[in-house]
């Protein structure tokens, strides 16, 4: 295993001219799909467990949301074409006798988690969850049967602490809009909600798609009506978060004249034709960071005990964050490669960047302390990935 600390050359992300965040939230069809493969990876390990004693193989990271057909209007509307939810993925299927019911798992999570989170979709009606599983190829299943488990795959994870005040408001604007405490103020805010944050210099625009909810909207000046409150509303909320100027504008492509308003049956775009994938959409930070270290791999859906591809993107964040909070470090990017067949704690290379005016071995006696108590916790993170301790998107 190689560890390299290294300071970082260069201006922080946080005093760069211009910084570019984005984040889809709870509706939107790539989180959703994000989601119900996760929840799927969840249930499936819970019933691997309960009935078997440990979590089996599986990787239900292939996700794909075909969008439906809605006929929407003022005050109302409905579905006309169902939303297609297809699952692909491998798992294990049959242990001795025992078939497992993937299909009606897959089924039942998905509907059940949908409706959950999604106030105005009926997923019973309105929802086909289609399964592609397979079972899993025999080297794969073979790093379960380890002591330490052994790498499913060869595998980069990243990660970056602390989040620049940018990247901060555009994650709390949207957890803010999505929570219970706005829903119950202005019901007619869907679950799809898209932000974009562009910082130039000292001032930030905040671009935000929001679905509205149909029922809720009796005619189109009481939605330019409502938009404006809204943007009103917000602007008070982000002012409390930034000390830059903030503008914000909802659903740009709106046009009175031609009556072009974002209203939404369900309060996802997933109705209407807008469809959805896993790993299209935030990191497992919750964030789409094109001024930082990103990586590819979707966390969603792998299993919790071997798949580097969700167990290193979990870490990075995590070594970063402890290594940040040192008073003597402004800010910390942690790269961790695996090397499918061997020990998920010993990456084939880790590689952590600093920006701190330490000296350099004063530096690696830190950050190697750090190191090694998150690889040696990484056997456990399985429990709390069940638990849904982690925010993966």
């Amino acid at each position: 295993m190689e560890i390299i600390v290294e300071k970082m050359r260069g201006v922080p992300v946080q005093q760069s001219s211009v910084e570019i965040v984005e984040r889809k939230g709870l509706g939107h069809p790539d989180t959703l799909c994000d989601r119900v493969a996760e929840e799927l990876s969840i249930a499936f390990s819970g019933y691997y467990f309960k009935k078997f004693g440990r979590v089996l193989h599986h990787n239900i990271d292939k996700c794909l949301l075909v969008g439906g057909r809605s006929d929407v209007c003022f005050g109302g509307g409905e579905m006309t074409i169902p939303i297609q939810v297809i699952v692909v993925g491998r798992a294990v299927e049959v242990v001795g006798d025992e078939k497992v019911p993937l299909e009606a798992i897959a089924r039942e999570t998905t509907h059940r988690w949908l409706k959950e989170r999604l106030r105005f979709l009926d997923p019973e009606k309105n929802v086909i969850v289609e399964t592609k599983i397979r079972t899993g190829s025999v080297d794969l299943r073979a790093t379960f049967d380890s002591s330490v488990p052994l790498a499913n795959d060869t595998s980069i994870g990243v990660g970056f602490s602390p989040l620049t005040e940018t990247e901060s408001l555009v994650y709390h604007t949207e957890q803010f809009l999505n929570s219970a405490e706005v829903k119950q103020k202005y019901p007619m805010i869907g679950e799809d909600i898209k932000i974009m944050g562009i910082r130039v210099y000292h001032r930030i625009d905040l671009t935000i798609a929001m679905a509205f909810v149909s029922r809720f909207i009796s005619s189109k000046d009481e939605y330019f009506h409502v938009k404006e409150e809204l943007r009103e509303y917000i602007l008070a909320f982000v002012k409390k978060l930034t000390s830059h100027a903030v503008t914000v504008a909802i659903n740009a492509a709106d046009s009175y004249q031609r009556d072009i308003v974002y209203v939404t049956v369900t309060g996802t775009s997933a109705e209407c034709g807008d469809d959805g994938q896993v790993g299209r959409g935030n990191r497992a930070n919750g964030l789409i960071t094109p001024f930082r270290p990103m990586t590819l791999e979707a966390t969603a859906g792998k299993n919790p005990i071997t798949h580097t591809g969700k167990l290193y993107n979990l870490v990075a964040g995590e070594i970063s964050a402890e290594v940040a909070r040192d008073p003597d470090i402004s800010s910390a990017e942690c790269y961790l490669v695996s090397r499918i067949g061997k020990p998920i704690t010993e990456p084939r290379l880790l590689h952590i960047k600093i920006h701190s005016s330490l000296d350099q071995k004063v530096l690696e006696e830190k950050c190697r302390g750090v190191i090694k108590k998150h690889l040696n916790q990484m056997p456990q993170l399985w429990t709390g990935i069940l638990e849904r301790r982690y925010s993966l998107f």
